[in-house]
């Protein structure tokens, strides 16, 4: 069964958690039992002090240890060392063979008294001696000579009831505080991996509607950390598709409109002909011939911009003169200006060069279509002025007409695909749109930047800057 991110989080946390509760748990366990013998042996170890000295004493006045076999020496709480004698409340303890059997049944022994005395050559006199068990012996010296050694055994062989019933106590309370810490964290995890996973919930939500070509879908954050980023970067995204669909949307609508128009009349005169309506003649070539030039024309620029788009649209690249270029396209439409009665006036210097790293044949593709677009839409008897300005390491290119002009509302989406100018500048002899397109695309090629104002003789102002590394004013 496929587990859910929520669980999945939730069990990470709390396994993460009870590993680190447990090893804790380990550690003060250890630390616990370690830490009190190591107390009682310290202050075991400050009281054999005065047992080493009453036994130093006793062993001065009888000789040997032979004393020890009727009055085993006793344990009290203030470290003093009295002997039993015979009869009292412990039973004198047997005192060990001159050579103890060492084998396991003697190691395994379980400890009568606390302490443990040994001869001068380190044989066990009184108590039972663990060798598995290290043991801090002290000598006890009499008239300067070491008569014996005595060592405490653990004070975990010997604990009080009262001792045992206290680290039994610490040792629950570690246990049922582990307890109640892996409880509290199974209460606050859960609801905790649920408000994680919630964004993630309805940023997957949020995709799949995406997937689905819902893109005006838009996931709310309010946090500002890296799920916050990430809604607003998918909000981001989302507003983008949203966008781009609406403008495949209306690219397809455009071009079906803009190809209806040629493909209609087409049709119209063909059937005309075949009706025996029209009769053959020149201008009715003509007027085919005419409108398969503009079908053409639109079909060439709906291509330019596709590879344009594709990042597909070739360019050769080399050095030369932009103004050269300019002027020829000047004097290759001078002739259509003076058919049509517009003045093609340039205010450029004779001895002016600018010279970059261009592509001729689109630098000409961008001055005819700024050409063809005065030439299109300016009125009768008006002005064209061509400008050009070298400015440190740009070249500065205008091209102002004169009326009818454009609105500043129409001057900003002067640029975008089959947009015309509603009025006198979208007249039926305009294009489709597409000139401009094609034009700011070819400026950006160039690493250039190209610019509608309205201009001083009451037209438009086409400004178009582009980087050279040489010139001359």
């Amino acid at each position: 069964m496929k587990m859910s991110i929520t669980y999945r989080l939730f069990f990470l946390i709390l396994c993460a958690t009870s590993m680190a509760i447990i090893f804790l748990l380990l550690i003060m366990w250890w630390n616990i039992n370690q830490g009190f013998y190591k107390y009682l042996g310290t202050v075991d170890q400050k009281k054999l002090a005065q047992v080493v000295a009453d036994l130093g004493k006793k062993y001065e006045q009888q000789g040997n240890w032979d004393f020890l076999k009727h009055t085993p020496p006793r344990w009290d709480s203030s470290g003093a060392m009295p002997f039993l004698q015979p009869g009292m409340d412990h039973p004198p303890l047997p005192f060990p063979d001159e050579n103890p059997p060492m084998g396991p049944q003697f190691t395994e022994r379980h400890p009568d008294s606390p302490f443990v005395i040994l001869s001068a050559d380190k044989k066990p006199i009184h108590g039972f001696y663990p060798h598995n068990e290290d043991i801090n012996l002290h000598p006890i010296i009499v008239r300067g000579n070491t008569v014996g050694y005595i060592g405490l055994l653990s004070p975990k062989h010997f604990l009080h009831p009262m001792q045992v019933q206290f680290l039994s106590q610490q040792k629950l309370a570690l246990v049922l505080g582990a307890a109640g810490i892996v409880l509290i964290v199974i209460i606050i995890s859960f609801p905790l991996a649920r408000r994680l996973v919630k964004p993630i919930r309805a940023m997957a939500a949020a995709t799949h509607d995406i997937a689905s070509g819902k893109y005006n879908t838009r996931v709310s954050f309010s946090s500002t950390d890296e799920l916050g980023q990430l809604a607003r970067d998918f909000n981001a995204m989302a507003l983008t598709l949203e966008k781009h669909e609406k403008e495949r949307r209306q690219w397809v609508a455009d071009i079906s409109h803009e190809l209806r128009t040629p493909v209609a009349v087409l049709q119209g005169e063909i059937e005309a002909l075949l009706d025996g309506i029209h009769n053959i003649t020149p201008e009715t070539i003509r007027s085919l011939y005419a409108e398969t030039l503009r079908l053409k024309r639109l079909v060439e620029d709906l291509y330019q911009i596709s590879l344009s788009d594709l990042g597909a649209l070739t360019y050769r690249k080399e050095n030369l003169d932009l103004i050269d270029v300019l002027r020829d396209s000047m004097e290759s439409y001078r002739a259509e200006f003076s058919r049509k009665g517009i003045a093609l006036k340039e205010e450029i210097s004779k001895d002016v060069k600018a010279i970059g790293f261009f592509d001729r044949e689109r630098l000409r593709q961008l001055f005819t279509n700024l050409l063809e677009n005065s030439l299109k839409y300016t009125d009768v008897g008006g002005t064209l002025e061509i400008r050009a300005n070298i400015n440190e390491n740009f070249i500065t290119t205008e091209f102002q007409d004169s009326k009818p002009g454009v609105s500043a509302e129409d001057m900003e989406m002067l640029f975008e695909r089959f947009y015309r100018v509603e009025g006198s500048r979208s007249r039926g002899s305009g294009g489709a749109g597409l000139g401009l397109t094609i034009s700011k695309k070819i400026v950006d090629a160039h690493d250039g930047i190209i610019s509608a104002l309205s201009s001083p003789l009451g037209g438009l102002l086409i400004r178009i800057s582009l980087p050279i590394f040489g010139g001359r004013k």
